[in-house]
């Protein structure tokens, strides 16, 4: 089941959340979440999984900023959010999908634990002005059944800022717990 907007707004402070929170970004079942005024871009023409990606931060001038196509723009919400006993789901707003901005590439599904900003991975299907402070997503929460193991994420819980992957976090060499000898020193049976 999916939470009514006035459930939400009870369950401020409680399981639910929402910094700063807004009654007129309140909808029926959602809650719409602002873009911050920074953006980030890859400079790595080919990325790569198993390492970090250099990339460089843009201001959003309060004129607005072109996104161009063909290229992954990073952001964040404005608002930081936790969220406990619910899972807690973004979507982009119909009004700008409209316009053929995607707001979140495959990112939408959040967990139940999760605190911080939310990164909004942002595709323009043709240039399109943004501007920050403005609505671009909106957040809902489905309720959960049984026993809740909450997220806790060394990767992104807690963040502060717009989180460029981190899937290289997860390739990085386990201690491996078997004891090697040096060449040479082997056991022969």
């Amino acid at each position: 089941m999916i939470l009514s907007g006035n459930e939400i707004k009870r369950e401020l402070g409680n399981n639910i959340v929402i910094e700063p929170f807004d009654d007129q970004l309140l909808n029926p079942n959602s809650y719409n979440l602002c873009l911050h005024d920074e953006l980030i871009v890859y400079e790595e023409i080919v990325l790569d999984m198993k390492r970090p990606n250099r990339f460089r931060r843009f201001t959003i001038p309060a004129e607005g900023f072109v996104l161009n196509p063909h290229q992954l723009y990073l952001g964040r919400t404005m608002e930081r959010t936790e969220t406990h006993n619910f899972v807690p789901m973004l979507e982009g707003r119909s009004s700008i999908g409209r316009m053929g901005l995607f707001v979140h590439i495959t990112a939408g599904f959040g967990d139940a634990g999760f605190r911080g900003f939310w990164t909004l991975e942002m595709f323009a299907v043709q240039p399109i002005r943004i501007y920050p402070g403005v609505p671009i997503c909106q957040i809902f929460y489905h309720q959960l059944h049984g026993d809740v193991t909450e997220y806790n994420s060394e990767k992104y819980q807690n963040n502060t800022d717009i989180q460029p992957s981190m899937l290289f976090k997860e390739w990085e060499k386990k201690t491996d717990p078997q004891k090697r000898l040096a060449f040479g020193q082997e056991v022969a049976e």
